[in-house]
């Protein structure tokens, strides 16, 4: 059953006001242990899936599963989108009145320039709320294919709006405080709904000179590999007990994630201990396809829809799986044991939602639409849009001095912007209010910027990036303003009125024309911020709202595309490589990471006492005496780390609080910091101080070596907080270095099969050679 004709399905029922759930009181299953409350969830499932023909199974590996009228159970579609509010294909917004609208907070880049954990928690909440009325309507699902936790490591990625930032720890903090609030906690009898991590991993690369996802071979180092792109998956699983994962399009190191029990069985299921029977895997979207061609590491269709499921792909999102798994198992290619795991895993989750159980008692079965966009989840999008601002240049003119009589020219592409605020994955906002009224000042409407120009007191012109330049399946060709920009922009600057830049996009774009332009008193930047955005600007402009967020990126020289490969997946700096990110970039940036300016000034100061020094084995030994799982969890003996943060301006304000380390310990070459704690404080007045309590694991003063093994280093430790920094504090690791999480080795010597004919056919263009890693 295809796509298309299992959505007609699944719509009839919608249409015709058909309940999608199954009924456990007078339906044909009413008597099978799935509808037993009292069983445990696999049992359960187990006694649905033992009622399925092998018909039936195969139908149920699709991500638009045609369910099963003569057992009563009705069509399910396993794809919803929550990234920031619900959304997706299959989720169905009414013309007007109820249903008609729900909440669109600003893009994961927005709110994790805020670095506010509570504030994700809080929106995770609303997220889930709105999405269980929806679903007790019919007009979505409970399984939403959010978040999206790559780390943003090449600012040309078109699809890294979606995601917090470039740094792991930061991604990790925002995912474990995301996913508490979409499921519930791990001790809840039930799920609101059941988040998705994606995309598992070592993926970056939409579209970059011929270089395409479905058919990217992403070279990695096993030290980058585990050091750089698995700890915001680690988080989803071992931290937060996340229900579902989905694996990548690309390969890495010569094998399809989602053909590859390397990383879903030896890693997810096995290191990890994500064994719980009601998680499963999806693929990305015909990712199952892809296994067969372009990647070719299966020689037939019917190979590559067996590998994957071997593999641990529990759900097609697509219909290779159902379409061949008839004839991968006419070819004995798979057998039903594997099969029947993997719905097992499909059923037990929906167990866990209460799909199967009756409405009573079901506290989220009673949300309806007087639960969807209320006046405090609006308010909260309006906090949201302000925390995530970023204030990047101030020459004193910020907050603006206005009276009833102050004249302001809004000028740019995002000046009247209305969809534009809320990026990609959106679903209808319950409203959206842009900056202003003025349109694109393109060079024909241009003479009829400057009457305006002239009338204002100042000018503030709102431009940068959309999704026109980057998105799902675009990465960007340059980190420059276009030149039409810089030019409107320079006339309008050059009129002598005070001029303010408002740059948007989720990518950053080389701000040092605007920087240096002494005509131009500030800049800001705002990112994707969602459907109250426009206000939110507008407020910190005007001094309504103090700006506090930082960037979670860094801003890099136009020239940067010039010096590395989009496909060089490697950190460290090398002959074709700067580096990359904060971490390892050994040129100057525009920007670097964390960089945000307040109205005030602030001082820091650690008032905690830390050792001069501290020996690893009594860590250790501490650390075994806590009986804590994971060692690298372990608090570090001085932690929490007390930062009193004083504000010596007379503005009101937030300040982020972030505590990087630094130092000589572990392999070479030495990073040049790492994030590894940081906390919002709110609301700090003129004259007054707030104290932030930042907790260190010996995880975070760990190194990973060439294996991927975590290990803690003798060396020379600092601990800087802030960018500046306003303040330091040094230690010294003694001892032997001690192993916190011994990383399992990749197979070796791991060949596709091929696919005749297609040798040397699916190549990326000039400038996408890879150096060649050893299987992972």
């Amino acid at each position: 059953m295809n796509v298309l004709y299992q959505s007609i399905v699944i719509l009839f029922w919608v249409e015709q006001g058909l309940a999608l759930f199954p009924d456990c009181t007078n339906g044909p299953m009413k008597n099978n242990a799935i509808c037993d409350t009292s069983a445990s969830p696999s049992d359960r499932a187990r006694a649905l899936v033992a009622a399925y023909t092998l018909e039936e199974k195969i139908n149920a590996t699709g991500s638009a599963a045609p369910g099963v009228p003569r057992l009563g159970i009705p069509p399910y579609e396993w794809w919803s989108e929550g990234l920031h509010g619900i959304a997706g294909p299959f989720t169905n917004f009414s013309d007007e009145d109820d249903y008609s609208y729900s909440m669109s907070f600003p893009q994961p880049i927005t709110m994790g320039a805020a670095f506010d954990n509570q504030l994700i928690t809080d929106v995770a909440t609303v997220i889930s709320t709105e999405a269980r009325a929806f679903n007790n309507a019919n007009r979505t699902g409970l399984d939403f294919w959010t978040p999206n936790i790559n780390p943003f490591k090449d600012p040309r990625w078109g699809w890294g709006q979606e995601t917090p930032g470039e740094d792991p720890f930061h991604l990790s903090s925002y995912v474990h405080a995301l996913i508490t609030s979409l499921q519930g906690s791990a001790s809840d009898p039930y799920k609101r709904v059941v988040a998705t991590c994606k995309h598992y991993a070592g993926y970056d690369v939409e579209s970059w000179n011929g270089n395409y996802r479905y058919q990217f071979n992403a070279q990695i180092s096993q030290q980058d590999l585990v050091e750089y792109y698995p700890p915001p998956f680690q988080s989803c699983v071992r931290d937060s007990n996340v229900g579902a994962f989905v694996c990548s399009y690309s390969a890495v190191n010569g094998v399809p994630t989602c053909a590859d029990p390397y990383p879903l069985q030896t890693i997810l299921r096995e290191h990890w201990g994500w064994t719980n029977e009601e998680q499963w895997v999806t693929s990305d979207c015909d990712a199952v396809q892809n296994v067969y061609l372009p990647h070719q590491w299966a020689s037939s269709r019917e190979e590559a829809a067996a590998d994957a499921l071997i593999a641990g792909t529990d759900i097609n999102c697509g219909t290779y799986m159902p379409n061949h798994l008839p004839g991968a198992f006419s070819q004995d290619l798979v057998n039903e044991t594997v099969l029947d795991q993997a719905l097992v895993r499909q059923y037990s989750s929906l167990v866990r939602l209460r799909y199967f159980d009756p409405p009573e008692n079901q506290p989220y079965r009673q949300l309806d639409f007087s639960d969807v966009a209320t006046n405090a989840s609006q308010k909260l999008a309006y906090r949201a849009a302000v925390e995530g601002i970023v204030l990047l240049k101030n020459d004193d003119l910020l907050p603006l001095s206005l009276d009833s009589s102050s004249s302001l020219g809004l000028f740019g592409d995002w000046a009247n912007a209305t969809m534009q605020l809320l990026g990609n994955y959106y679903g209808v906002a319950t409203y959206m209010h842009s900056p202003g009224s003025q349109g694109d000042p393109t060079t024909n409407s241009w003479l009829s910027v400057w009457p305006a120009a002239a009338a204002s007191d100042f000018i503030i012109y709102i431009g940068g990036i959309d999704n026109s330049v980057e998105s799902e399946g675009m990465d960007r060709v340059s980190l420059a303003w276009t030149g039409a920009q810089l030019d409107v922009i320079g006339q309008l600057a050059s009129l002598g009125k005070p001029t303010i830049i408002v740059q948007m996009g989720g990518g950053q774009i080389d701000s040092s024309p605007i920087i240096n332009n002494p005509n131009i008193s500030a800049l800001l930047w705002a990112g994707y911020p969602g459907q109250d955005g426009g206000v939110a600007i507008m407020d910190i402009i005007a001094g309504k709202a103090a700006p506090a967020g930082r960037l979670p990126l860094t801003q890099y020289q136009a020239s940067y595309i010039n010096e590395v490969s989009m496909t060089d997946m490697s950190l460290r700096p090398g002959p074709k490589n700067p580096g990359r990110t904060y971490k390892w970039y050994n040129g100057t940036a525009i920007f670097e990471y964390g960089f945000g300016m307040h109205y005030p000034n602030f001082t820091a100061d650690v008032t905690s006492p830390l050792q001069q020094s501290y020996d690893i084995s009594s860590l250790m030994s501490a650390c075994n005496k806590s009986n804590i799982t994971y060692p690298d969890r372990c608090p570090f003996a001085s932690s929490p780390i007390q930062v009193e943060v004083t504000n010596t301006g007379n503005t009101t304000s937030d300040y982020v609080t972030l505590a990087y380390i630094s130092g000589s310990f572990g392999p070479e070459p030495y990073p040049n910091k790492a994030l590894v704690a940081y906390q919002r404080l709110f609301s700090i007045s003129g004259g007054s101080s707030s104290t932030a309590n930042l907790n260190l694991t010996l995880g975070s003063l760990a190194r990973v070596d060439e294996s991927g093994n975590m290990v803690l280093y003798p060396g020379d430790y600092t601990i800087l907080i802030d960018n500046h920094p306003l303040a330091s504090v040094d230690f010294t690791l003694t001892g032997e270095q001690a192993v916190l999480d011994k990383w399992p080795q990749p197979p070796v010597n791991r060949m596709g099969k091929g696919v005749s004919g297609f040798e040397g056919y699916f190549v990326g263009g000039y400038g996408s050679e890879q150096s060649p890693m050893r299987a992972a």
